[in-house]
């Protein structure tokens, strides 16, 4: 029988192998601190092409030093991240993946040592540090920033870039009224709050024509937060920038433990943004089984399923998958004996 999930499907002159997506994930492996590619990340992105994913995107990448989640995250802040970063990239096109990186700045949720940023001084919790507030010269300093990693993605090789706005990191931050108390231009309004955003969209779209996800958090779960109906507003102002699909996840704002999570608990709101804005949109959150991704693809919930902690355990998730479903993929020619 056919399969929608492990069919390929393309957007603008990109074509996926099928819709299976590994999700960012961080790996906290570079050591050094420098940010740089180790032989790990080869390793562990370079088995999942092997698996058949169809789009492999790195975990988040740190625009600038400080905007790192930890010591320990990839960078893309200097040219000389470039080099290990295209290595990833050529190895993954060997087995006929696709690969994006996410472009992410921690914000007030950084590890990191020095001052840390947000659009307020408000801390995350009582056990983390306090950012700094940013000024308008910090704002400009860090949309450059974006822009400049936007050029050395384009230079590694990526097929798609992602701009991390979600999960309570500095672009989120911005957008949601718990964290943006500013009286300026970035503040007060969903225009204004949606602003660092824009212009970071705008700034990357200036070296960057490829394919541009965005990551979300369509809520906060908290009664003075966004919801996705806030969402419907950001994503049709994305759709208005040629954002090509909206990557939806949900909070990381503000703690959120006891929170009810079940298989596809998240997949409502890639379903709801979808339907309402006539965008492409990638569904996660505990999507583990295949028939449950089929059925998300199927019926027109999501166009993409973002499979996480799922990889971490099966690099060759998709063959199982292609087991289940009674469909013959291709795999790679030294896998034959075991694949048939």
């Amino acid at each position: 029988m056919a399969s929608a999930l492990l069919s390929p499907f393309s957007i603008k002159n990109v074509i996926f192998k099928n819709r299976v997506v590994m999700s960012p994930m961080c790996m906290y492996s570079s050591h050094n601190e420098d940010g740089k590619v180790q032989d790990f990340h080869l390793t562990h992105y370079t088995s999942r092409a092997v698996g058949q994913v169809g789009l492999i995107i790195l975990e988040a990448t740190a625009v600038v030093p400080e905007g790192r989640i930890s010591n320990f995250d990839l960078g893309i802040w200097d040219d000389d991240h470039i080099e290990g970063l295209k290595k990833i990239v050529d190895s993954c096109h060997q087995y006929g993946a696709k690969v994006g990186i996410q472009l992410a700045h921690a914000g007030r949720k950084a590890l990191v040592d020095g001052d840390i940023f947000g659009p307020s001084a408000i801390a995350y919790s009582d056990k983390m540090r306090t950012p700094k507030e940013m000024t308008i010269q910090d704002i400009e300093h860090t949309v450059n920033a974006f822009q400049n990693a936007a050029r050395r993605a384009k230079e590694a090789g990526f097929d798609v870039i992602e701009i991390h706005a979600a999960h309570g990191y500095l672009l989120h931050e911005f957008l949601s009224p718990i964290t943006n108390k500013r009286t300026d231009l970035y503040g007060e309004t969903a225009e204004n709050r949606y602003r660092l955003l824009k212009q970071v969209i705008d700034a990357i779209r200036k070296e960057w024509q490829g394919l541009l996800f965005v990551r979300i958090s369509a809520t906060d779960y908290h009664p003075d937060g966004l919801t996705v109906e806030d969402y419907l507003y950001f994503a049709e102002e994305m759709k208005k920038q040629e954002v090509d699909l909206i990557d939806c996840s949900t909070g990381g704002l503000i703690s959120t433990r006891g929170l009810d999570v079940y298989p596809g608990y998240q997949v409502q709101y890639a379903e709801k943004i979808k339907r309402s804005v006539q965008i492409y949109t990638g569904a996660v959150g505990l999507i583990t089984s295949p028939l449950h991704a089929e059925e998300i693809i199927k019926n027109g919930r999501a166009d993409l399923v973002f499979l996480g902690r799922e990889l971490l355990r099966n690099p060759y998730w998709v063959f199982e998958a292609s087991k289940q479903l009674q469909v013959k993929i291709e795999g790679p020619k030294q896998y034959e004996l075991g694949w048939r």
